[in-house]
């Protein structure tokens, strides 16, 4: 937590006013759309089953599941791209032509409004989604219900 002389300072420095809401100084600074003081993401930032099984049949997602190797081999969402959380930050940090020869896909840009996160239940694609939006790669979303809620959509 931010003492209030810091927060204080960044507000002096940030482009907006500090406005003081009781005992709770805020500027107006917006870091993540991940509310961090509850864990969840800003709703803007979730795909649904149905979303991601659109995005799929019109070949419009950069699908990323971000579970280890060995999760990834025992079933997978079709199209997606295995990229393990530990890896993540530095992946996404490649120049365009060696993420394009290490995952055999075109790399991710930051602008893109298709990328997708996704992991077993949805909190690895959460710190995932954290990740790619510090590193700036602000329209990334992530499947909040995970391979378990694929794989229970699947067998209806």
């Amino acid at each position: 937590m931010l003492s209030f002389q810091v927060l204080r300072h960044l507000c002096l420095f940030g482009v907006t006013k500090p406005v003081c809401h009781g005992r709770v100084i805020s500027c107006g600074l917006k870091t993540s759309t991940v509310n961090h003081s509850h864990g969840q993401p800003d709703p803007v930032s979730v795909v649904t089953y149905e979303q991601l099984k659109a995005m799929l049949a019109n070949h419009s997602v950069q699908l990323f599941d971000v579970r280890n190797p060995d999760e990834f081999q025992a079933g997978r969402i079709p199209d997606s791209i295995n990229i393990p959380l530990g890896q993540l930050e530095e992946s996404l940090k490649l120049p365009p032509q060696q993420f394009q020869v290490q995952f055999k896909v075109k790399a991710p840009q930051k602008e893109d409004d298709n990328i997708v996160f996704h992991c077993r239940s949805g909190k690895r694609s959460l710190s995932a989604l954290e990740i790619a939006h510090r590193l700036g790669f602000l329209k990334a979303r992530h499947y909040a219900g995970g391979y378990i809620d694929w794989e229970e959509h699947e067998k209806k």
